[in-house]
């Protein structure tokens, strides 16, 4: 209601300067003095006031999501001729292509992210599109739940073992994100055994420095990059922030085509 009002005294403020003999100041300074004008004007038109009131939010709503599509777009023309680098360790576990793959997508994601699941989709159709002209990378930026952390450090645990056991991890944490919420530590340990951990080796692991370590690298390096929500991606140093279609990053990638800067 605050904000109605104070909309509503802007209109009129903006309204008496209009007529040119009246000031700004004149006006404030006369609604100041009588404020029951504001009631009067609002019970005398209720429906034509919040009308407006409607018109003028939804243009901002507007005005503001263009803004930002275009500093997007901006962004994203910038990043064709400077693209960022991630770091890509020695170990790193890649899916798909491997280290020769032209494409690298990299992910900064949260095992309990609800658009981090929509992003897991959209990986998996972007691996069955290009195959093994893609290598995906999956790093960590657990910022959403209790147990966002921790399941962080189980899959960096169970890695350290074995990367196709950890893969498995990853996906079932996904395709049954909701009991990780449900479950806690208890859920993440079944999974574990399910997949084949070894789960003495990981009760030692899974608070150990290397996997500390790594999960603040990553950490580090995504909101050295901008990405505070998660998913957070970078398609060939192409950063994209948010859980966007398949086809988003298909237009990435033919777009780097188109530039000369990616050969398939």
């Amino acid at each position: 209601m605050k904000f109605s009002l104070l909309l509503i005294s802007s209109m009129l403020i903006f309204f008496y300067s209009c007529m040119g003999s009246v000031s700004k100041d004149s006006v404030k300074k006369l609604l100041k003095e009588n404020p029951d004008i504001l009631a009067e004007a609002i019970q005398a038109n209720p429906t034509v006031i919040l009308d407006a009131f409607k018109d003028a939010a939804q243009k901002a709503q507007e005005e503001a999501r263009k803004k930002s599509e275009e500093e997007e777009k901006k962004q994203l023309e910038e990043r064709y001729d400077n693209p960022l680098v991630a770091q890509i360790r020695d170990d790193e576990l890649f899916r798909g292509g491997g280290k020769s793959a032209p494409i690298t997508l990299v992910e900064y994601s949260d095992f309990q992210c609800y658009y981090c699941s929509k992003g897991f989709n959209t990986v998996m159709e972007l691996l069955e599109k290009y195959d093994d002209k893609i290598r995906f990378v999956f790093k960590h930026l657990p910022v959403i739940g209790q147990y966002s952390r921790t399941a962080a450090e189980y899959y960096e645990a169970i890695r350290l073992q074995d990367s196709k056991k950890a893969i498995k991890f990853h996906d079932a944490l996904f395709e049954e994100q909701s009991k990780i919420r449900e479950g806690g530590e208890k859920f993440l340990k079944e999974v574990a055994k399910k997949v084949g951990a070894n789960m003495s080796k990981l009760s030692k692991d899974v608070k150990s420095e290397a996997v500390t370590t790594r999960i603040d690298e990553d950490m580090a390096e995504a909101r050295k990059y901008g990405f505070q929500g998660t998913p957070g991606f970078l398609i060939n140093g192409i950063p994209v922030k948010g859980a966007y279609p398949t086809s988003y990053f298909v237009e990435i990638v033919g777009e780097l085509e188109k530039r000369g800067k990616l050969k398939l």
